[in-house]
């Protein structure tokens, strides 16, 4: 299996074994798991009580790059294969265009001219864009980014225009605040466990339940939420 990368868009987060937990604003619908990162994570501190779930997207970013000399070519080439990518990107194409960092917006043909610039080589001008693909209940990770792959194989390219993939990809999330009543269940339950362990006369406190909920990457296209409390055991 292709290894997964996600690191802040444009960066992304990568998956071996040890997981990436960032916590973010509550009132964002979609967030971005990234794994720029990395040291929050604390297997530790981190509760091991947590909800499994499946992300909501895949996303990376394409470098869409033209070498043709004449500048003004150069341009229109970039446009013509941008133009042709929001073609492609139509209703029931299971994807969507966008730009930005953290949470990807609509792209659409009114923002051409702002989204190509120079590049640092001569004659050379590119525009990146995010690419985002739901992810189904019957994806693995290589049927997710498969679908994004033939998506730019199969978008057609005008003059000397390339789509470069890149090696990053980046899982979405939304609404990670709806899941906390969720969360508390389970931590609920785990506090009445570890509480009758000890027998009758102990009961468990718990602190934290306040935060935002956060996650961390526990699979290639899963995410562990969490509330990050803290439990003790008292008589």
């Amino acid at each position: 299996m292709k290894a997964l990368h996600l690191a802040a868009l444009a960066a992304c987060l990568v998956f071996a074994g040890g997981a990436v937990a960032v916590a973010q604003d509550a009132s964002v619908d979609e967030i971005v798991v990234t794994g720029s990162r990395i040291t929050e994570y604390d297997a530790l501190q981190t509760p091991h009580v947590v909800l499994k779930r499946r992300a909501d997207n895949l996303i990376t970013v394409v470098k869409v790059v033209c070498d043709t000399r004449d500048e003004r070519l150069r341009k229109e080439e970039l446009k013509a294969t941008l133009r042709n990518m929001i073609k492609a990107a139509g209703p029931g194409s299971g994807i969507e265009l966008g730009l930005g960092d953290e949470v990807v917006g609509r792209f659409d043909a009114t923002m051409l001219d702002a989204v190509i610039v120079r590049d640092n080589k001569p004659d050379t001008s590119y525009a990146k864009v995010i690419i985002k693909t739901r992810i189904l209940p019957t994806d693995g990770y290589d049927t997710a980014t498969g679908r994004v792959e033939a998506f730019v194989e199969r978008t057609a390219k005008a003059g000397r225009t390339e789509i470069l993939l890149d090696d990053d990809w980046n899982l979405t999330l939304i609404g990670p605040e709806r899941y906390r009543v969720e969360i508390i269940a389970l931590v609920a339950a785990d506090a009445k466990r570890s509480a009758g362990a000890f027998g009758e006369a102990y009961g468990a406190k718990v602190d934290g339940l306040q935060l935002p909920v956060s996650w961390y990457q526990s699979g290639p296209l899963e995410l562990a939420l969490y509330i990050p409390y803290r439990q003790t055991i008292e008589r």
